[in-house]
């Protein structure tokens, strides 16, 4: 999947009200010669009383008028699990449930993406795709295996091909998107990485991150957990990705970003190396965010210009890097 874009936050919480496509965002997107959208949602915006067994159907609608207007505009949508019944990378404790581990959840979790799977049974896979789950757990936490998420994986897959066998299919890195999953390559599927590494560039005073307490002020290159990240230090933690692709399994970088506390040099810095390798590896991307302080529109980064263009102020350096690259 060589598309690239941006990830679009529409129904990404229920702290939120779900929202139908911004048609000039993704005018921008198609003007500006991405290819990619990815939807990342919460299940809970289109469950009656959070129950998954229960949809709304007037906010399945807006999935259905995303994908209408991405379709129109030759955008490829990525639907996207980022909360799922049972699981979710922030705030895991509140589900009632363990998708991992608890039959009640993971029955939810196949019956959604069922769901969804006859509902666009006629989209074309050009169109759409299902990322199944966003960034699945560390090892370990909460007893979380590999053996337990391929379990739920391979019912999930078995059980969305059953009825559109052709629809292109996603699964996000373990450890919030970092760890190659190896074990699932013979299910045909793109495997999603992350683009975040160092940290302690992408992630300087993101309140929400818990390493952000009492970080150094970025630097790029630099020392973070215990390795020197530059051009070469990231082509080395992208390998494991790069020995599955050599296994014929596509890799897709799902999200990547940087907060908008980092210093603007430093930042840039970091996505010239980055951009570099996506495009020497070929690979597509979704940058986190469109508009926000991870956005290309809407950060606050210190010593960024601006440069106004089909609407919206644009970080212009940024832009440029991801043209070259895609």
């Amino acid at each position: 999947m060589a598309r690239s874009g941006f990830n679009l936050q529409w129904l990404y919480s229920k702290r939120e009200a779900a929202r139908g496509p911004d048609e000039k965002v993704l005018d921008a997107i198609a003007a500006w010669g991405f290819d990619f959208v990815r939807l990342p949602t919460d299940y809970r915006l289109w469950s009656v009383d959070d129950d998954p067994f229960r949809p709304a159907e007037q906010v399945l609608r807006l999935i259905d008028d995303a994908l209408a207007a991405c379709r129109q505009r030759g955008v490829h949508l990525s639907l996207n699990l980022h909360r799922a019944p049972g699981y979710v990378i922030t705030g895991w404790e509140t589900e009632p449930y363990n998708l991992w581990a608890d039959m009640p959840a993971q029955d939810a979790f196949v019956a959604t993406w069922e769901r969804f799977a006859q509902r666009y049974a006629d989209v074309p896979a050009d169109d759409l795709s299902f990322d199944l789950v966003n960034e699945p757990p560390a090892l370990g936490l909460r007893d979380f295996t590999r053996a337990a998420h391929e379990v739920v994986i391979r019912r999930t897959v078995a059980a969305i091909r059953a009825i559109s066998p052709d629809r292109p299919l996603v699964i996000d890195g373990l450890d919030g998107g970092n760890l190659a999953m190896p074990e699932l390559a013979d299910l045909g599927l793109t495997q999603s990485v992350r683009g975040y590494q160092p940290m302690r560039v992408s992630h300087y005073e993101a309140p929400w991150w818990p390493g952000h307490v009492g970080m150094r002020p970025p630097a790029y290159p630099c020392v973070y957990d215990g390795r020197w990240w530059d051009r070469h230090g990231l082509r080395e933690f992208y390998q494991p990705w790069r020995d599955l692709e050599a296994q014929g399994v596509p890799v897709h970088v799902g999200e990547f970003g940087c907060y908008e506390r980092t210093p603007d040099d430093v930042a840039q810095a970091w996505f010239t190396d980055l951009f570099g390798l996506f495009s020497e590896f070929g690979w597509g991307f979704g940058l986190w965010e469109f508009e926000g302080p991870f956005g290309i529109v809407g950060h606050h980064r210190p010593g960024a210009r601006f440069e106004r263009k089909d609407g919206f102020l644009v970080d212009r350096r940024l832009l440029d890097l991801m043209v070259a690259a895609h």
